[in-house]
């Protein structure tokens, strides 16, 4: 009994693309040129074929061929065949080159957006981003409005966490802000300084932790203050003695000056999170240090700060702002 080699999956619908195109030809030349390969590859592919079946195909004439009956009942299904593996390809082709819609946070920087965007292009990924807020975010992965989104989550959830400390427009000399320094004494002149907190970072694992920090240090409860965008907070930073929660990058931005609280760490962390059914697991895999830095994550804070209390320090700078104090750590 004659041993069969037995083809692969892929070579089956090679072998099948020849066998169709040659039928439809009615010549091997010919046939394998309109199927984009050679007629030596064709030849073979259709005799494998042939091999694979027990039985001819064609029956080879000087200047063409013919299809035997065998050939003739088996046309139809290798054509389906073949017309099924370039449905599958073109779908492929098609999911590939789809838009990734993702969900991100605002305070990601246009620059930093830009490089993530040309960064998953070079991978063969197309992303289509939507800004938003935290809140807003988590809407839109369960409306399945985006096929994943940056959630805002506490830092033992997280896979990339943001540093967050407190940035103002005057050196406050010190390595650490305290937050206990900005309460206000009975004799203290000038109105109480605040705390702005801006929307991305009005969630619960971050505000509520600042929240009974003020009020144990004896803080006003108008002394910390949501805002309803970066900017408004920025500006009352800039005119004031405010200050601001934010990460280094932001302050670096602003060009304010970033100092970590001395009272409690705090972070912002992030998760990709897909919608239903989705796994955002190839798109972290292939992007996920770029998402780092575009949400600030690789930032070195306590470097930062260091080199700026060493700076104010060479430079003779104390503080300026009236109430302004705190312990080096």
């Amino acid at each position: 009994m004659p041993i069969r080699h037995r083809l692969r999956l892929v070579d089956l619908v090679g072998a099948c693309r020849a066998f169709v195109s040659v039928s439809e030809h009615g010549s091997f030349t010919v046939g394998a040129a309109a199927a984009r390969m050679s007629q030596p590859v064709a030849s073979r592919r259709v005799a494998a074929l042939e091999e694979h079946f027990g039985e001819q195909l064609f029956e080879r004439m000087s200047r063409r061929v013919v299809l035997t009956p065998f050939g003739r009942e088996m046309l139809p299904a290798a054509r389906q065949l073949v017309q099924a593996a370039d449905v599958l390809l073109h779908e492929a082709e098609a999911v590939k080159s789809r838009p990734w819609r993702l969900a991100v946070p605002a305070l990601c920087s246009t620059a930093g957006l830009a490089r993530l965007i040309a960064q998953a292009r070079e991978h063969g990924i197309t992303l289509d981003l939507r800004i938003a807020a935290p809140a807003q975010r988590t809407e839109l992965i369960h409306a399945q409005l985006v096929r994943a989104a940056l959630l805002a989550v506490p830092a033992d959830e997280a896979t990339w966490s943001v540093p967050l400390g407190l940035a103002g427009a005057r050196d406050p000399g010190v390595r650490r802000f305290y937050i206990e320094t900005l309460r206000m004494g009975r004799a203290s002149p000038g109105p109480a300084r605040r705390i702005w907190i801006q929307p991305e970072d009005d969630v619960p694992h971050i505000r509520d932790p600042l929240t009974r920090l003020r009020d144990a240090v004896g803080l006003r409860p108008a002394q910390l203050v949501a805002a309803s965008d970066l900017a408004t907070a920025a500006a009352e930073v800039l005119c004031t003695g405010d200050l601001l929660l934010c990460s280094p990058d932001q302050a670096e931005e602003l060009a304010l000056i970033w100092r970590p609280i001395g009272e409690v760490e705090l972070c912002r962390g992030f998760a990709l999170v897909a919608s239903a059914g989705g796994n955002p697991q190839h798109i972290e895999a292939r992007l996920g240090e770029a998402i780092g830095r575009c949400l600030g994550a690789d930032s070195g804070a306590d470097s930062r700060a260091d080199n700026g209390a060493d700076k104010g320090a060479r430079s003779g700078t104390n503080g300026g702002a009236a109430g302004t104090g705190g312990a080096a750590a």
